[in-house]
Order: C-alpha cells, then structure tokens, then sequence
C-alpha cells in the first residue's frame, strides 16, 4: 500500500527553529518583546488597527464576547455549523448561543435567518467565516448590533466589499492550531479597531493587570489567556511565509477542483463554492458533501481502509450532546446545517501536497463513490 496521506500537516522549517532558540537563549519566554512584535505585524498584514495574542482561538472569542458587552443572561446569535467553540465562548459569559440557519452555498450564517433571530435580549451577532469562506459582514453590519468574528479558520480572505478579514475594526478572532493557515502549535489572536478595547483585552489575558500595575495587583477579573514568547517566535516566522502558504493551498484546492469535477458531475459529489464577486477565500480545509443516499462515515471508514485520512467536518452543534441535553435541542430546528453536516467530509489538505496525492486522494474517493 502506498504511504498514507494525512488529513492535514504543518510546514515547519529552519525559520521557525531559529527564532525559538532566539528567544529561549534571550530567556524573556513570556511577556517578553516577540508577543508584541507578532500583534504588529499581524495587524499590518491584515490591515487592523490593533492586534492582541491569546493562548487560542476560543481565549480570543471569550475575551472578545465580553469586550462587546456580552453578559448573563444575554443572547448571541450565531452558525450551529462551527467549531464548538464559537458556541462555547458564549455560554462561557451564561449567556444564550441562538442559532440560525446557514446559506446552503457558502455554508456562513445566513443574514435573513440571523435577522430573524434577534429579540430584545440579543446582545451581539457572531458570524463564522466557515472554512475560509467569508460571511457576508455588510449584512451582518445593518443588523446595528457588535459584531465578532469568528475568524478561526479565514486567515487571507477578502469580504464582498474587498476588506481582508479581520480589517473591519470590529473584533475578529483568528486561531493558529497546527492545521490553520499560520500555525503557533496553539494560538489564537484577536484584531480590533478600538484602542480601549485592546487595551481590556490585553489586560483580561493577563489576569487583568493593568499595563502600569505590579503583577500582585489586579483592577478587574481576568484569566490566564497569555501567548508566550515561544508561540509568538513561530508565529513570526510563519507570518514571514504565508503569502508562499497561502498560494500553495489555493494551488493544492484548484487541483483539487479539477480531479473531482468529475465526481462532482457523475455522483452529486458536493464541492466548495466559487470565490464570487470580489470574496475570495482563505483556504483552510477541502470540504466536500457525499451524496445523500450515501453512508458519510462508511466513506470515511473505506478511504481510510486505502490509506486516505478524512474527517467528518463539522457536525451541526446543537446536536452534539451538551447542547441537546443542556440547551434543549433536537433534529429539525436547522435543516440545511444538519443536511450539510451529515454529509460532510474533510479530504487531505496542506500546502505541501503534490498533485500526485490530490489525484491519489480523487481515485480512491471515485472507486469508494462508484463502488
């Protein structure tokens, strides 16, 4: 058998081991000069005013729910078709996700159901770029509401109005796990266009110390949401290669484009959508859509049994079982989530990927689909 192809994979070179061991001989691992330097360059590259590092993208959504005025008892509404996290960041302040339907074509929280789920309790709207593709903000922006963007996996994409993501002013979250577009190992970054609010960010990371406090003194309640210097020294390094990354994994998704177009044609095999207009992606994952009348996690088990790794990406998280028995949810509340998260599956993706492995990959998932 051929040598297996992973779901996803990290590139990770001499640039990044040279400026760890930088900062580890400078001994400053943590609070040190690297943590700032990656904000300011971060914000450049994405055209934000500010930029504050946290330990991980669900650290950066907390913090950035209650920098909005998110509290107890309030509502946000948001995509039942995420990462759980943007659903847990929200009850982490006890406040109430409300879900809403996303589009069945860029698979982002759908404007007119989001619209129609606001009461008078909803406190801020919280659209994900879902798998790179960018939400229709300008629509999210007439609902009047704060906005934070869940902006974990959109890394390089451009909205309608041709803003990158994360260059609006309102808070939008980036992740860095080692399958994102950058990675820091764990990571997270929130950029923001109001200096107050990098400043309460930037305090509540660090147990809510003020810039001009000793660290035995604390004006407001905080936590232990810190980007060390380490995780910033890669991040710097990665920053230095992303435009390289970025046009390898839309090199990596147009082959892609072309090996399944067949599929696509024959079975009903579901690709993701066309950049339109002036959006274009940030390409994180390949996510395709089975056919209906196929078993999703028996095609994930036979590429697997042929040496192709696949997840199933993402289940719709008001079924998963906290939000059912905690929240109250069943089956049929959002029916083009739960179609699309039935049937998703995640195909290998990574910058480095050959096109011998994306036609590999098409083979197996034609002779599994045809089979």
């Amino acid at each position: 058998m051929s040598e297996e192809i992973p779901v996803a994979k990290p590139v990770i070179g001499r640039e990044e081991e040279e400026r760890v061991l930088a900062v580890l001989r400078s001994g400053q691992l943590s609070l040190g000069p690297t943590g700032p330097e990656f904000e300011r360059r971060f914000a450049e590259k994405v055209g934000a005013r500010h930029a504050s590092a946290v330990s991980s993208g669900t650290a950066g959504l907390h913090l950035a729910l209650r920098a909005v005025g998110v509290r107890d008892g309030d509502e946000v509404v948001t995509s039942p078709f995420s990462f759980v996290a943007s659903a847990n960041a929200i009850v982490f302040e006890r406040a109430t996700p409300v879900f809403a339907d996303i589009d069945p074509v860029t698979l982002d929280l759908d404007p007119a159901a989001a619209a129609a789920a606001v009461t008078e309790r909803t406190t801020a709207v919280l659209p994900v770029h879902i798998f790179g593709y960018p939400a229709d903000l300008p629509a999210f922006e007439r609902l009047g509401l704060p906005i934070v963007e869940d902006a974990c996996e959109a890394l390089g994409a451009l909205d309608r109005e041709g803003v990158p993501v994360g260059g609006r002013g309102h808070p939008a979250v980036f992740g860095f796990y080692a399958n994102k577009q950058l990675t820091t190992g764990e990571g997270g970054l929130v950029t923001m266009g109001d200096a107050s609010m990098k400043a309460r960010i930037d305090s509540e990371r660090n147990q809510g110390r003020a810039p001009d406090m000793g660290w035995l003194d604390h004006d407001r309640l905080g936590f232990n949401y810190r980007l060390s210097d380490l995780q910033a020294a890669v991040g710097l390094a990665q920053l230095d290669r992303l435009d390289g990354m970025l046009a390898d994994r839309a090199r990596v998704a147009a082959a892609y484009r072309e090996a399944l177009a067949p599929l696509a044609a024959d079975v009903g095999l579901g690709l993701p959508c066309e950049d339109r207009d002036r959006e274009r992606r940030g390409w994180f994952v390949f996510v395709v859509q089975v056919p209906r009348e196929r078993d999703r996690d028996q095609v994930i088990r036979d590429l697997r049994s042929r040496g192709v790794q696949s997840k199933p990406y993402l289940p719709a998280i008001h079924l998963m079982s906290y939000y059912r028995e905690v929240h109250g949810h069943r089956e049929g509340e959002f029916p083009v989530c739960e179609d699309v998260a039935a049937r998703s599956v995640a195909l290998p993706f990574f910058p480095e990927m050959t096109e011998g492995q994306v036609d590999r990959v098409a083979a197996v998932l034609a002779e599994v689909l045809r089979g």
